[in-house]
């Protein structure tokens, strides 16, 4: 105690660079805290996004993320409904289970030929309640501001679109999608005729003249036998999918009507079966007790169980961005304070080394010089410490009360700007005491030069 008193009073003999030394290190802690509270909070929407659109797991057959999405029909689930049954009865996930959904994912040709326009799409057969369900989940909560789902009582041949897609068929106007350009391409009049086959089909689900409406579209897809199949659906909305790529192209409709387009009368399959927890936590045991659960069809190599890290690569990318930047500006903050406070105590033992001299002369040894200069620079950083981690908790709750939002890369929903910092005990807590250790490092070598002064020499310094 009698060691860290004499650091404190010393430290106070020259205020000013003390003060300035303080402040350098409780900006540099401040920024490291709110900027690791603010990755974090980042790195937790992406997760409630990726969750609410993906689930948790998947069950889906062998290879159909790799190798299935131009030829979903290969790889369908048959028994679909009896593994969701087991799913849901069994006594171990039944507790972990938010919702267990199927979907079916698609490719084909959506036109609208009352303007004479077509355009390759992807779609997804969903049960709109279930994903409902899905969009809900906010374990972290993030409050996103997510829509509701479209389709969620709408008739059976409901199908909610992509602006982009809405675009290219030249429905944006009756959808209210801006901006809507004027088609500046003409209409190829010399381009082949539809075929017979296609003509009648698409004559078959159009509806009539009186009943027409300006939003109906056919959609066109090869059934599990190879021979086309054609659909009327009613576009009930335009939505952003947030990626121009996806956007153009992305579709949504109901699953039986998916399963309708694609399986005819054979019997109905999904490609996949969509798996929310209540909890991200409890991910491994759900995934271990659905591996016991399916062990015939996964040793047989029929199904596989996929998470949502592996349906959405660029999530684990971001939390590698994230941990790249935190470590750089780490690292750099903490080579600021090591210099200034390395500078500080420097400074401190040329103005003070007639004082080291008599100290030394009167007995105290080259450890306690040693001590006292190491003391003083630990005093620094737990005072920077404590005042940097109030300030940056004070921040936090600012700007989680401000009310600004923020959309994550991919989204067209706001989520609230957030800074998690109260609560992630083990980050204040590593980041306190790396400071603070990287302070009583730069005062060593001073106080090592301090202890090493030989005393004649300190005590006629000017």
């Amino acid at each position: 105690m009698n060691t860290v008193s004499l650091a404190l009073r010393n430290l106070l003999r020259n205020r000013r660079r003390s003060l300035a030394t303080l402040l350098a290190m409780v900006i540099g802690l401040c920024a490291i805290l709110v900027f690791g509270g603010y990755s974090s909070s980042t790195i937790y929407s992406m997760q409630t996004g990726y969750v609410q659109l993906h689930g948790h797991l998947q069950i889906q057959r062998k290879n159909y993320f790799l190798d299935g999405s131009s030829n979903p029909t290969a790889y369908g689930i048959a028994d679909y409904e009896r593994i969701m049954e087991q799913v849901r009865r069994d006594p171990v996930l039944a507790p972990m289970l938010t919702v267990v959904t199927p979907k079916l994912q698609l490719s084909g040709i959506a036109g609208n030929f009352a303007a004479g326009v077509s355009t390759n799409v992807l779609s997804a057969g969903i049960v709109a309640p279930e994903q409902a369900q899905l969009r809900a989940w906010d374990d972290y909560g993030n409050m996103s501001y997510a829509p509701p789902i479209a389709l969620l009582n709408t008739p059976g041949n409901a199908v909610v679109i992509g602006t982009g897609v809405a675009r290219k068929l030249q429905l944006c106007q009756a959808l209210n999608v801006h901006p809507c350009p004027t088609p500046s391409i003409a209409k190829n009049t010399s381009a082949a005729p539809t075929p017979d086959d296609i003509a009648a089909l698409s004559a078959q689900e159009a509806p009539s003249a009186s009943a027409k409406q300006s939003t109906h579209i056919e959609m066109l897809a090869a059934t599990v036998q190879g021979a086309p199949n054609v659909v009327g659906l009613d576009v009930v909305k335009a939505e952003n999918f947030g990626l121009k790529e996806f956007d153009d192209s992305y579709t949504m409709m109901h699953l039986a009507q998916a399963q309708r387009l694609v399986y005819g009368g054979a019997a109905p399959q999904v490609t996949a079966i969509q798996i929310q927890l209540h909890h991200t936590a409890q991910m491994a045991q759900a995934r271990a007790r659905l591996t016991q659960l399916l062990a015939p069809e996964l040793q047989k190599g029929e199904l596989e169980v996929l998470d949502y890290e592996t349906l959405a690569p660029i999530y684990g990318q971001t939390i590698e961005f994230f941990q790249s930047v935190f470590g750089f500006i780490a690292i750099l903050i903490g080579v600021i304070v090591l210099f200034t406070v390395g500078n500080t105590m420097g400074m401190a033992v040329v103005e003070r080394t007639t004082e080291i001299g008599t100290l030394r002369a009167i007995g105290l040894r080259q450890g306690g010089i040693r001590r006292l200069f190491v003391t003083e620079g630990l005093v620094l950083g737990v005072a920077g410490a404590v005042l940097g981690t109030l300030i940056a908790l004070a921040l936090a709750a600012l700007i989680n009360h401000s009310g600004l939002t923020w959309t994550p890369p991919g989204y067209v929903y706001a989520y609230p700007l957030k800074v998690r910092l109260w609560g992630a005990w083990a980050t204040l807590a590593g980041s306190a005491g790396a400071l603070v250790l990287v302070a009583g490092l730069s005062a060593w070598w001073p106080a090592r030069r301090a202890a090493r002064l030989l005393i004649v020499d300190a005590l006629r310094h000017v």
